[in-house]
């Protein structure tokens, strides 16, 4: 059973810095893609970032490129998201979720992915 337990949220400035844990199992990492998307009220889920279970190929929003940076710690069975120089439209409640399919430069698609965490609110404000 695939379970995937999301931490690090937060209030935060803008330009401020977070960062986001996806606790999950080795057997997991190794058999499924890791993404991280984000909810914001009123607006659908979106993809931010996602790393193959590979770890060979990793993807990001545009509009993230350049300040989120996704990372995989195989000691802890961990995918980080740093979230660096925020911006209050990156204010969302952010998932991470697993998927196993083949085209990974699809990962940023919601509906390439079964098992889906709890969220961790993140919230930019002055």
């Amino acid at each position: 059973q695939v379970q995937l337990g999301v931490s690090g949220g937060g209030l935060v400035q803008p330009g401020g810095s977070l960062r986001l844990s996806c606790a999950t199992s080795r057997s997991t990492l190794d058999a499924y893609h890791i993404g991280w998307f984000r909810q914001a009220p009123g607006r659908g889920r979106e993809g931010v970032s996602c790393i193959s279970r590979s770890e060979s190929s990793i993807y990001y929003e545009d509009s993230v490129k350049g300040r989120f940076t996704i990372s995989r710690d195989n000691a802890k069975n961990t995918i980080y998201l740093q979230l660096n120089k925020l911006e209050p439209e990156d204010t969302a409640m952010y998932y991470c979720a697993a998927g196993q399919f083949g085209r990974v430069d699809l990962c940023l698609r919601e509906s390439q992915y079964d098992y889906w965490s709890q969220g961790t609110q993140v919230t930019v404000s002055a």
